[in-house]
């Protein structure tokens, strides 16, 4: 079976560095993932995920800061709504809504971050992959 092939928009301020600080810290955590900053986690579009899906990611993380902590005071407030509505769209195509997961990380949680993506690519394991599922 091959690895599965995992995409993460981490936003710039809180997630990213907390990708940093993991690999700073040199802990280990899955290497199928290909990590995109982007400005914040508002910023990342349905259209951008399901864009993502298309070009053959089995699975998307959109990481963003905690509540109260978001650089532009409510884009993670947006992301939560998009990505409800985007894992029911994607029920509704077919395609298993847990291929989409939201999480919350900030700079200082290097450890939280590599456990999200080893949870996440563990769970994405167990799936069919994504070409089969959009043949």
């Amino acid at each position: 079976m091959p690895e599965p092939k995992i995409v993460a928009y981490a936003c710039t301020y809180c997630s990213y560095p907390g990708a940093d600080l993991a690999g700073t810290l040199r802990i280990q955590y899955s290497p199928h993932v290909n990590i995109i900053r982007v400005l914040c986690s508002g910023r990342v579009s349905p259209e951008l995920i399901l864009r993502t899906f298309r070009e053959g990611a089995d699975g998307v993380l959109v990481l963003g800061c905690h509540y109260g902590d978001c650089h532009f005071v409510s884009g993670n407030h947006r992301t939560v709504k998009r990505v409800a509505v985007l894992r029911r769209i994607l029920e509704y195509a077919g395609i298993e809504p847990e291929r989409l997961r939201l999480e919350w990380v900030s700079a200082s949680e290097g450890e939280r971050f590599a456990r999200i993506v080893d949870e996440f690519t563990e769970t994405i394991r167990g799936l069919t992959p994504i070409e089969q599922v959009l043949a």
